[in-house]
């Protein structure tokens, strides 16, 4: 097993290599602006870093989101692309499942990433395995916290509001994508396809018809 695992949801553009036992190399950079950019190269240095061609590679997986449409859709387009031009399986597994499994929490706890417009979007964990509820999109002051510990990026722009007593991991790291995918997998949990998850309809509509000009 060698599965590449990538995220673009959130401004870290991260890439990670996993042999099924362990994370052989991984490599992230934050950047909000430069997903496309940044994504094949990142990908290029986890392969050299652990000195395995692509061709080896036996499955892709990518971070399914949320997250704003123009980063995610980087992520999940070269999954796809590379998948077909490997001819190997490509998965997405949810953005926010990386954040809750490389938290490491073996107790209720919620992960929430930015989600813009002053909201996050967030979902409950009963650990770092297993998603209970969620996600959502939502302000901050509608989550209900209860009290319990908040991981992720969302925690730390809102601690008024979410700083429920731990804000890392802050981002999706890949290692961690990565690890959660190679378990399933071993496990023979069926993932999903590398499909995106909108919890917004997009900003861009399609125009309406003209509007009739009279004289």
């Amino acid at each position: 097993m060698l599965v590449l695992a990538f995220d673009t949801a959130t401004p870290a553009v991260t890439a990670a290599l996993h042999d099924g036992q362990r994370v052989l190399a991984e490599s992230t950079t934050i950047d909000a602006r430069r997903h496309g950019e940044l994504l094949v190269p990142t990908i290029q240095t986890v392969l050299a870093e652990a000195g395995v061609p692509l061709r080896e590679v036996t499955a892709i997986v990518a971070g399914s989101g949320p997250g704003p449409y123009t980063g995610l859709r980087v992520g999940l387009m070269t999954a796809q692309g590379l998948a077909t031009t490997l001819g190997v399986p490509a998965y997405g597994i949810c953005t926010l499942d990386a954040v809750a499994y490389g938290s490491g929490l073996s107790e209720p706890f919620l992960a929430a990433t930015d989600a813009r417009r002053k909201e996050v979007f967030w979902a409950r964990y009963t650990d770092h395995r297993t998603r209970a509820d969620g996600p959502f999109v939502d302000r901050p002051a509608d989550v209900p916290v209860a009290g319990l510990p908040v991981v992720g990026a969302g925690a730390q722009l809102y601690p008024d509001l979410l700083g429920g007593g731990r804000d890392l991991p802050l981002y999706p790291y890949a290692g961690a994508l990565a690890a959660l995918a190679a378990e399933r997998l071993a496990a023979g949990v069926p993932l999903d396809p590398p499909r995106p998850i909108y919890l917004r309809r997009p900003d861009a509509v399609v125009p309406g018809a003209p509007k009739r000009v009279t004289a």
